[in-house]
Formats: C-alpha cells, structure tokens, sequence
C-alpha cells in the first residue's frame, strides 16, 4: 500500500534527524528574537511616582519620601532607603504603608536637619505577583551636588540567583506537563500504556522534576527576593520569613499535593496496571480520574494563587481561567510527550489511542483558545500594548506558535487516520489467516517420538521471541504511516518545548498593560513646564475650638503638566495640627477654568499631599484651600499665584 499523506523526510524508515536538526535551529533562531538585545524582563510592580520627584530640586528638605506603585508590594524594614550625599542613611527606615483608594503608596520618613545637596532613593520589594522589583532615584535639597552613592546597576532578582531560580521556574512548568499529561494520557488514550515501563519512566520523571524545582525555589525564594546571595539559601530565619509570603504559602502547598500525587502514581503503575477484570478497571479508572483531576488542578492552583491572575484586575476569574490553561496544557502538551514516547518505545501502541489522544488535543486546543484569550486582554488591554511592548510582541510569538503546532496536529491526525485503516485490514488479513491455518494440518509439528530438553526449549523460545520482536519492529519502521506519525508528532514536540519556552518568558515579563500605564505616568510626569515652585502661608480661623492655625502650601515645580502638592496644617502653638478635612480647587478665571478639585492624601499628622495635580495652562491660578477642624467647623481660604 503506498502512502499518499505529506511526509517529513526521504525515508520512512530511519529517524528524522532532518527534522531534529530543524527543531534545533528553530529553537535557535526563536531565542535569539526573543531575547538578544534585550534587557532583563521588567517585574511586575512598577515605581508610577514619587515625591519629591526623579531628579526634582527642592527649596527645603521634605519631612518624607513617598512612592506610588502600579499595583500591591510587600515591603520589608529596609525597603526603602535614603542617602545623603556622603552615602549616610537620612530615612528613619520604618516604611510606612500609605495606600488609601486606588493608589498604592508608601513611605519613609526622613530625618530633620538635613543639609542641602543631592540625596539618593534606593527601593526593593516584592510585588503581588511574586517578582521582585527595585530601583533608585535622586532629587536635590538646595542646589545639586556631588554625591558618592552610586546608583545600583543590577535589577533585583538578577544574578547567579536569578538564573539558578529562572531555571528551577522551566523545570516546574516542564514537570507539571509530563506529570498531569502523561498520567491524562494513560488514562484517557491508552490504559493498557499503565503497564508500559517508557511511559511510567516519563511521568515519574516529570514528578521529580516538579518536586526538585519546587524544592530549589522554596530554598532559592529567600536571596531571589533579597540579599542575592547564593549561601542566603539556607539561612533559616529567611526561610521561615519566606514560608509566611504567598509565594512561600504556594509552594509549600505545591508540596504537599505532590506527596499525594506520589500515592496516585503508585496506584496508577501497580494495582491498576496489573487489574484484569473489566469491571473493576472501569471503576479504578473513575476514581484515579477524578483523584488525578483534583490533584492535578491543585498543583496548578498554586501557579495561579502567587503569579499573574492573583493581581491586577478581575482576580477572580483570573485565577479559576489561569487554572484551566494550564490544565489544557498539560493535557496536550503531556499527552503529545506521551505519544512521542509511545510510538518510538512501546511496540503495541494501538491507532485507537492514538485517536482518543486526537480528540483530547483537540478540545484542550479548544479550552486555550478561550482561556487564552482572555488572558490576553487582561494583560495587554490595547492593540498598542500587543505592538508597542515587550510582553505584546512575545505574546505574538507565542500565538503564532501555537497556530504552527494546531497545523502540525492537523497533519498527525491524517497521518493516525491512515494507520487506523491499515490497522483494521491488516486485523481483518490476520483474522482470515488463522481460520485458514485452523482448518490446516500443523506441518511445521514436533514429531511426538522426538525430544527436547527443558534448558534448549527455552532458549528456543528466546530466540523465537527476539526474532518475532525484531521482525515486527522493521515492520513498524517500514510502514510509512506509522513513521509519517513519528515524524510529525517529534515536530509537534519540538515545536511545544519551544512554546513552553515562550510561556515562561511571558510569566516573567511585565504586562503590556502595566508597562503603558507606567510609561503615561512617566511622560506625565516629565512633562511640565518648568516654572518657580509655589510657597504660600494662610492663616485660617474656622471659628470653634482649635479652629485657629496656619496653612503652608507648596506646589512643585509650579508648573504646567502634573506637580505634587504638599499641605501643612501648624495650631496656633506651632505644632502639626491634625484635622478631619482638607480640599484644594484652582480656578483660572481669566479662561473660565475651574474650579478643579483636588482631594490630597493624609501623611502624617499635619500634613497632607497630592503627588499628580494637574495645571492645564500658565496664567494667574486662585488658589482656594477649604480646611475643616470639626463636624461643623470649616472655613475656606484663598490666594491668587501665578504658575507656569
């Protein structure tokens, strides 16, 4: 019987290292777009503001230093750090946590009586995601001057570290396929493959890869997010402090869930390999499926609780969606790893399984497709983001991926169409020739009056059994659509562990959404007309007790564009007087703009702050300050001032 399906090489019956060599350079060549010439993937968590601003000038040292995030961080004792010009600590080092609505802000309180000149801002933390972020500053008191700290280089996470976490980070991925979808594949493709020692190989392979990564990145969790130091590894109060996060939480559930997948393993490679009767295989089945499915979806969950659909919007949906991707991955991904080992490692792979696995590919193509694209805009929120970002163009790589491998599996299911049909005549040849021979005199029969010994009959038997195993494993290599198969299910495979690649790329590269929010908030911020900063003094009496004090307003750089707006409240003694109430408006009125409200956030006692008020146009701005000491004490106070 000729094949007529496309074919992958000139011979059907050597290996395809054609093939394999144009996997390798595939790979290759899809590294080298992804990733030469680029920088470090950018964390999560982005730095969106500060007050005082990147390299702003100041006329009198601020009482603080404030941050404001793209999304939720966690913060240590010495997150933040501020130095003066001499390299000494100018902060008090206790961040405080200043999120109040949508903003998510913190800051330190510096020192007073500091000199003027140019102070540093150094910042580390771990956002929502689980990815540490850092970075560094300057802004003048003064007048600019020399400083001796140098601003860090290295981006947090980076280094021996980094590497040795961001291989631990392939390897779980890697794992949980071969694990989930090896395991899926014995179960719903081919049962018989339980007792098939290849593919209990692969999956227990795959259980110790995800079981060593996941123990390398609890150890590794520590210096990752800190120190950078390799030997931080075994520090044990880093570790019990790791074991309090929610990465840390994760993956010490992630361990757990696998001493339960060890007991599934074993259930699923001895006693339900080796059950004969139908019936209770059926029912061993059910509950090693639903069993696996449970555990399976477990493991995946704690992908899902300490990565990208535990933050940013709609976490929610995000998390039970990010669940089912990873379970369509592993399911065809495992599953096409399982079938590669089939076909090359196991002589009685039925063409059955083969299909059973085709239409399992098929609806976790399905189930991708959809998560998939939620996942997208979620993530990339734009047709901007998707282009004018790094996570938008890798994620058009990793699409058009996925788009090549469903082709690929298109050709694998014409190619297991046609070993089905030749399986089935060769049944229906096979059946007629036994009736045939059972109707036949057995020529080839001992004669009953002659002898062999028990020890040379066995090794007749061996030798039989070798000669029958190798005879029927040329006919599998001679029959081109079983090796038309092979082929195209190595290129599905090739193409997969390139995919797998990607997707990890993608978890650790900022979201297009957030990097176009941080880069408005930067081009926001830059953007104001310089213009003299604005010091205004108002006394205020609303009346009631304590009603009297002081307002002290400034307005850097009291330009137009985005400035930052300190207000300070002094009693009548001098000292910080806090208050229930304060408001701000300006009005031009000279081009009837106004009033635009400004509601500034509460520091401290006696101070309080916007860090992006925005002046539309330069001109002669009333100022209108409302301050209010009681439930029905308030007054409001105003001032002409020219900005910009």
């Amino acid at each position: 019987m000729t094949a007529t399906a496309p074919r992958f090489g000139p011979s059907p019956t050597r290996r395809p290292l054609a093939a394999v060599a144009l996997l390798a350079a595939l790979i290759s060549l899809l590294f080298g777009l992804v990733l030469a010439g680029a920088s470090p993937a950018s964390a999560h968590a982005a730095l969106t503001g500060s007050d005082p601003q990147d390299g702003a000038v100041v006329a009198t040292a601020p009482q603080d230093v404030t941050l404001t995030f793209s999304e939720q961080i966690a913060m240590g004792d010495d997150s933040i750090r501020v130095l003066d010009p001499s390299g000494k600590r100018a902060d008090d080092g206790a961040p405080r946590d200043l999120t109040s609505g949508g903003a998510v802000r913190y800051g330190v309180q510096l020192r007073s009586g500091l000199p003027d000149g140019t102070y540093t801002v150094a910042w580390q933390a771990v956002s929502a995601d689980s990815h540490p972020v850092s970075g560094a500053f300057t802004f003048s008191v003064g007048a600019p001057s020399k400083t001796t700290v140098a601003l860090p280089s290295a981006d947090a996470g980076g280094g021996l570290v980094g590497a040795l976490y961001g291989i631990a980070r392939y390897a779980a991925y890697a794992g949980f396929i071969l694990l989930a979808g090896g395991s899926a594949f014995v179960l719903a493709c081919w049962q018989r493959g339980a007792g098939a020692r290849p593919l209990q190989r692969l999956v227990v392979r795959g259980w110790i890869t995800l079981t060593a990564a996941t123990l390398a990145m609890l150890l590794l969790r520590n210096p990752y997010t800190g120190s950078g130091r390799l030997a931080d590894a075994f520090d044990l109060a880093g570790l019990q402090a790791v074991l309090d996060t929610k990465p840390g939480a994760a993956l010490v559930s992630r361990l757990l869930l696998l001493g339960a997948s060890a007991l599934f393993i074993a259930v699923l490679f001895g006693a339900y390999a080796k059950r004969e009767d139908e019936k209770e295989k059926q029912d061993l089945t059910f509950g090693l499926a639903t069993g696996g499915a449970v555990i399976a979806a477990g493991i995946a969950g704690t992908w899902a609780l300490a990565e990208h659909a535990s933050t940013g919007i709609q976490p929610g949906i995000a998390m039970p969606v990010d669940v089912l991707h990873l379970l369509a991955v592993a399911g065809w991904l495992g599953g096409l790893a399982a079938l590669l080992v089939a076909l090359y490692r196991t002589p009685d792979v039925t063409s059955g399984a083969v299909r059973r696995f085709s239409r399992v590919a098929f609806g976790s193509v399905l189930v991708l497709a959809a998560t998939g694209l939620y996942q997208s805009w979620r993530q990339v929120g734009s047709w901007s983001a998707l282009t004018g970002t790094r996570y938008g163009q890798v994620l058009i790589v990793k699409v058009a991926l996925v788009a090549v491998l469903v082709g690929v599996a298109w050709i694998s299911r014409r190619w297991a169409g046609r070993l089905a049909e030749r399986t089935e005549s060769a049944g229906d040849a096979a059946q007629a020739a036994d009736s045939v021979e059972a109707t036949e005199p057995a020529a080839s029969a001992v004669p009953p009056d002659e002898e062999v010994a028990p020890e040379r009959a066995a090794q007749l038997s061996r030798q039989r059994a070798a000669l029958t195993a190798t005879k029927e494993k040329r006919a599998r290599d001679a029959d081109p659509d079983r090796s038309g198969l092979r082929r195209s299910v190595l290129v599905e495979m090739g193409i997969a562990v390139v995919l797998l690649v990607v997707t990890t790329i993608l978890t650790s590269t900022e979201p297009g959404r957030t990097e176009e929010e941080t880069a408005r908030g930067t081009t926001s911020a830059a953007s104001p007309v310089a213009g003299d900063q604005v010091n205004l003094s108002l006394p205020f009496d609303t009346g009631g007790q304590n009603g009297k004090g002081t307002v002290r307003l400034d307005i850097s750089p009291g330009g137009t564009g985005s400035n930052s707006v300190h207000v300070w409240i002094d009693g009548t003694d001098e000292r910080p007087l806090d208050v229930p109430e304060v408001k701000l408006a300006f009005t031009l009125e000279s081009k009837d703009i106004g009033p635009l409200p400004v509601v500034p956030d509460r520091l401290t006692e006696g101070h309080w702050t916007s860090s992006s008020v925005q002046i539309p146009m330069a001109g002669d701005w009333k100022v209108a300050v409302t301050v209010r000491t009681s439930d029905i004490d308030q007054t409001t106070i105003e001032k002409n001032v020219k900005i910009g």
